[in-house]
């Protein structure tokens, strides 16, 4: 699945082709994504300037509003998604299931699994369902170790599952965290609640500096995940521990091991995480 630096590394690339052009429609040819695309998208968002191009955790939202009327098309690109920019000739190819016309240009889903979204709120955009519950964005200067800290003061999962809880941090998906917790030398095992305020402060620097360097190298291309001019990135070249199984540290040379923790799986160092 796409994580953070994906979706932002998606946005920058979408948002210069996007702010201040009309929409002057839309094509779908397949509405049943992870939630329907609503029959009356169209209408909605037809005739309407794009003001800006924003993110919220894993979700891109385009600001449609105008004349004091909020208007905002919510974009997920789910499990295998992908938005390119094209000719607005371009016909539609498999697994392509949208088309947000932008004159000669459009913005187009490619979702082969179906688990995007691409939906409309006509309202305040923070109060949106899927956004209302999220928790600190990574990137931000509020994101500290003492924000962690005091989120996790009653949870005993383990720190690697909680970091994967989007009403904590956003866009810390199975990758990143795995990455972060290595740099940050925290056993991916160990129970949230028991660590001290100095090991999430090296935590949120660790998380930070982490998804900077993926931004820096274009983010991580597994699977379906390509940039919206087709590019692909190269952070998997840097991981320390994810997919590694096996493989010595690239610090102490002892062999990764792996992992089950919540369905996903978790790489790691027992000699430099603790």
């Amino acid at each position: 699945m796409p994580e953070l630096p994906e979706v932002e590394i998606t946005r920058r690339g979408i948002e210069p082709y996007l702010t201040g052009k009309r929409i002057t429609g839309v094509r779908v040819s397949e509405r049943r994504l992870r939630w329907p695309i609503p029959l009356d998208l169209a209408a909605r968002v037809t005739g309407r300037r794009i003001v800006r191009v924003v993110r919220r955790g894993k979700y891109i939202l385009i600001d449609c509003s105008a004349n004091g009327h909020a208007g905002w098309l919510i974009l997920h690109l789910g499990m295998s998604g992908s938005l390119r920019i094209m000719d607005a000739r371009a016909k539609a190819q498999p697994h392509e299931h949208f088309d947000l016309l932008l004159g000669k240009r459009l913005l187009r889903l490619r979702d082969p699994r179906r688990f995007g979204a691409v939906l409309w709120e006509g309202g305040e955009i923070a109060r949106h369902p899927l956004l209302a519950g999220l928790g600190a964005e990574p990137l931000e200067d509020a994101f500290t170790g003492k924000l962690l800290h005091a989120a996790t003061r009653s949870r005993k999962a383990p720190i690697k599952l909680v970091l994967m809880n989007a009403s904590i941090v956003v866009g810390v998906g199975n990758i990143y965290a795995n990455e972060s917790l290595f740099h940050a030398r925290i056993d991916p095992r160990a129970a949230a609640g028991r660590l001290s305020l100095a090991r999430y402060e090296a935590l949120a620097a660790a998380i930070k500096s982490t998804l900077k360097r993926a931004l820096a190298a274009g983010g991580s291309s597994l699977r379906d995940f390509v940039h919206s001019d087709g590019s692909s990135g190269y952070f998997q070249q840097q991981y320390c521990v994810y997919g590694r199984t096996g493989l010595p540290c690239r610090v102490c040379r002892t062999p990764i091991l792996q992992l089950r923790q919540g369905q996903r799986s978790t790489f790691y160092c027992p000699a430099c995480q603790k």
